[in-house]
């Protein structure tokens, strides 16, 4: 999955070769290189502006840019520039406020504002019904939506939910570790969630601290004072594996690769079913008996993010 931030930082990045007009009235119109071989179209319904005082362009009412197929429109689009050494001038930060809307080839991502940060090589999209809308998947938050481009790392923030079918994977964040593939584009591998982690299945809900989803086994696994419901039955144990591609939950004493510590066993309490339902099976390993960072920050290289 090509996040459309990347799109938009990749777009937005390198030297304005020419110099947008001064206000034009009705449907204002422009192109531009900022880097690279494909140039930026810029529309807008009410006027495209040059302050030289402030350096900045700004694109007022229903602003659109285009490079290639890629789309971002907003109520208005301001990009600040700065003088280079050899004469250009290059952008550095844009700024996109009001609907804003991004469009690629195979997904759309929605906010109220957009940041990017071409020094840094960061996006975020904030403000209300945040989402990113693919083929098959739907990835919301409440506060933030942001790209890293240098660690290839999506990250979602404030009660983070992506949906794909019957599955879904909640959590206070979600960060989602991208690489590239064989024909050079970025394919999402991972998904690694952080603080009221909620795994909901046809047949079960896995909650946990933290988890990690790897995208190609489809299995997730959760730790932390982990809990399988399905229906009245729960179990409850250190770690969790989900495997959303069969629907099989199974329980650990202790996560996969570690020893169980001295007492550690899962626990199940099963609730006999009414007449006419079938329960569903719910594995458990071990012995039965008794038993955050501020938004724009750079999430952490190690483990669970």
């Amino acid at each position: 999955m090509r996040p459309p931030a990347l799109l938009i930082a990749l777009a937005l990045t390198g030297t304005l070769g020419m110099a947008l007009a001064a206000p034009v009235p009705a449907l204002a119109q422009s192109e531009a290189r900022f880097g690279g071989s494909a140039p930026i179209d810029v529309v807008a319904d009410g006027s495209l502006e040059l302050h030289q005082n402030e350096k900045a362009i700004v694109a007022r009412t229903n602003a659109v840019a285009t490079r290639g197929d890629l789309r971002l429109r907003a109520d208005t689009l301001t990009a600040y520039y700065r003088d280079l050494p050899n004469g250009d001038t290059e952008i550095y930060r844009v700024l996109a406020q009001g609907d804003v809307e991004i469009t690629s080839p195979n997904q759309k991502a929605f906010g109220a504002q957009g940041i990017f940060d071409v020094d840094r090589d960061v996006a975020v999209l904030t403000g209300g019904d945040l989402r990113v809308v693919t083929a098959n998947d739907v990835v919301t938050a409440r506060d933030s939506l942001e790209y890293w481009r240098a660690d290839n790392l999506a990250v979602a923030r404030g009660d983070a939910l992506a949906v794909r079918g019957d599955n879904r994977v909640k959590a206070d964040r979600l960060v989602g570790l991208l690489q590239e593939n064989a024909k050079g584009q970025l394919d999402l591998t991972r998904i690694d969630a952080e603080g009221g982690v909620v795994i909901t299945t046809p047949r079960d809900v896995v909650q946990g601290s933290k988890g990690t989803y790897d995208i190609g086994s489809k299995l997730a696994v959760l730790t932390g004072d982990v809990r399988i419901t399905r229906g009245r039955n729960q179990l409850n144990g250190s770690a969790a594996e989900v495997d959303l591609e069969s629907g099989v939950s199974r329980l650990l004493a202790a996560p996969a690769g570690q020893g169980a510590g001295q007492g550690a066993r899962v626990r199940g309490l099963f609730v006999p079913e009414q007449q006419g339902n079938r329960p569903g099976a719910v594995q458990g390993q071990g012995a039965q008996g008794e038993g955050g960072q501020r938004q724009g920050e750079r999430p952490s290289q190690g483990g669970t993010r």
